[in-house]
């Protein structure tokens, strides 16, 4: 699929500054949020022994890195050295994508397994509706910045932060059937699907799809990089 014509098509070096300027905030009040959510997480989490709770902080402490890598790129002053550290970028995110994918599975398998059962957390309640509310304005800013700069890291750090989203409705979901009908089965069923979703976004996070990138004025030779990232844009 051709790159489309959007507002990145003749960026000068000031609006890739202003929007670079802009993924950083971004990405240092996801990691601000996510420290938070992961010390309030794993601290209910022990106290109610809710395996959920847990991952979910732990999930946390993945996203961090991955917004960290995103700020170890963007930290760069020159343009080309951001450029030059994209590929770094992509990697540890896709890294983060699967160790998830693989704590939340093993996690999922072990709740289902009957290793415990969770007591109530209200504190978990309230946490996972919180970030259900600030995740998705945090992933759409970042992801509208990085669309528009073409960066394939600041799109893949925004799905990272989009899946939060994803694992707080699922943890609100169970934390509540938890509290109120005792289904212990219903977090876990559904954070399995999280985990194969997780999956595939660090598969496409590790080969840069999605990047977006900036349609150049001289086409690209045929199997370069910037090629194969103008194709995969969505």
């Amino acid at each position: 699929m051709a790159a489309p014509t959007s507002l990145s098509l003749g960026h000068g070096p000031a609006r890739r500054e202003a929007l670079t300027r802009r993924i950083r905030l971004l990405v240092a009040a996801t990691i601000s949020y996510n420290v938070i959510e992961a010390v309030v997480a794993i601290t209910a989490g022990t106290a109610a022994s809710s395996t959920a709770l847990i991952g979910f902080g732990l999930d946390s402490v993945i996203e961090v890195s991955s917004a960290a890598a995103v700020a170890w790129q963007f930290s760069a002053r020159e343009h080309a050295a951001r450029q030059a550290r994209e590929r770094t970028t992509l990697r540890i995110i896709a890294v983060s994508f699967f160790a998830l994918a693989a704590y939340v599975g093993v996690d999922a398998v072990r709740a289902l397994a009957g290793t415990g059962e969770a007591g109530r957390s209200v504190p978990g309640i309230v946490l996972a509706a919180l970030s259900l509310a600030v995740m998705p304005f945090l992933s759409a800013a970042q992801r509208r910045a990085g669309r528009e700069l073409g960066s394939a890291s600041a799109v893949a750090d925004s799905r990272q932060t989009l899946l939060c989203t994803y694992l707080s409705a699922v943890l609100l979901v169970g934390l509540v059937l938890n509290a109120t009908l005792g289904w212990f089965w219903a977090d876990p069923l559904a954070a399995l699907v999280i985990a194969a979703i997780a999956v595939k976004e660090g598969r496409d996070a590790w080969r840069g799809k999605g990047c977006c990138a900036p349609t150049p004025v001289a086409p690209p030779s045929p199997g370069t990089e910037a090629d194969a990232c103008g194709r995969d844009c969505r």
